[in-house]
């Protein structure tokens, strides 16, 4: 019996990379990976959806408190 393949997450939900930590939102679903965009922007990158698990209320907020943060002071991608 194979083992069972976690289900993967919507487009638009908010997921945390557990390999690196980072929060990111679920752009796509790309062969085998899910696509992750950092919350406010930049490159997207590729996640085994075996690292992923659901981002927290708290974290969603810490992810966007920090990019707003960060184009405040002209950082921001």
């Amino acid at each position: 019996m194979k083992p069972k393949k976690p289900p993967k997450p919507p487009v638009g939900a908010y997921a945390v990379d557990t390999r690196s930590e980072k929060v990111g939102i679920v752009m796509g679903h790309e062969g085998p990976y899910v696509q992750l965009r950092a919350v406010g922007g930049g490159k997207e990158w590729d996640c085994d959806p075996q690292a992923l698990r659901e981002a927290t209320a708290a974290e969603r907020l810490s992810a966007a408190t920090a990019y707003a943060n960060a184009r405040s002071r002209g950082e921001a991608p």
